[in-house]
C-alpha cells in the first residue's frame, strides 16, 4: 500500500462540528451565500456564524470575498476530495485485511472439518 499523506487535521476539527457541516451542506447547493443568509434560519448570532466560517476558512474549506457592504462565502469543494482520498486509501487498507482474515477463517474452517472427518 503506497502511503499517502493524511489531510490536514484542521479539516477533521472543522467538519466535527455540526453547525459547520450545515454551513457547508448550505454552501454546496449555492456557488456563494452571503453572511446574513447564512445566519438566517439558524437561530444563531451573527458573530457566531461567523466564527464557524472562520473555522472552515482556516481549513481551507470556505472562502470569503467582500461586494460592497457584503460578504460572499462560497465552498472550496478541494480539501474535501483529499479527506475522501484518505478515506478511501484507508478503506482499501482494511477490506484487503478483512479478505486476508475471511481467506484465514475459512481455510481454518475447512481444516478443522477434514479434522472432523477422519
Amino acid at each position: 500500500m503506497v502511503a499517502r499523506p493524511s489531510p490536514d487535521p484542521r479539516l477533521f476539527a472543522a467538519l466535527g462540528d455540526a453547525t459547520r457541516l450545515s454551513l457547508i451542506d448550505r454552501l454546496a447547493g449555492a456557488p456563494f451565500l452571503t453572511t446574513t443568509a447564512l445566519v438566517d434560519g439558524t437561530g444563531m448570532t451573527r458573530q457566531a456564524v461567523r466564527k464557524h466560517l472562520g473555522v472552515l476558512q482556516e481549513a481551507g474549506l470556505v472562502r470569503d470575498r467582500r461586494v460592497g457592504r457584503e460578504r460572499r462565502w462560497s465552498l472550496q469543494p478541494a480539501p474535501l476530495a483529499d479527506v475522501s482520498a484518505w478515506a478511501s486509501t484507508i478503506r482499501r487498507h482494511w477490506e484487503e485485511r478483512l479478505d486476508r482474515l475471511d481467506a484465514f477463517l475459512a481455510e481454518t474452517a475447512e481444516d478443522d472439518d477434514a479434522d472432523q472427518a477422519h
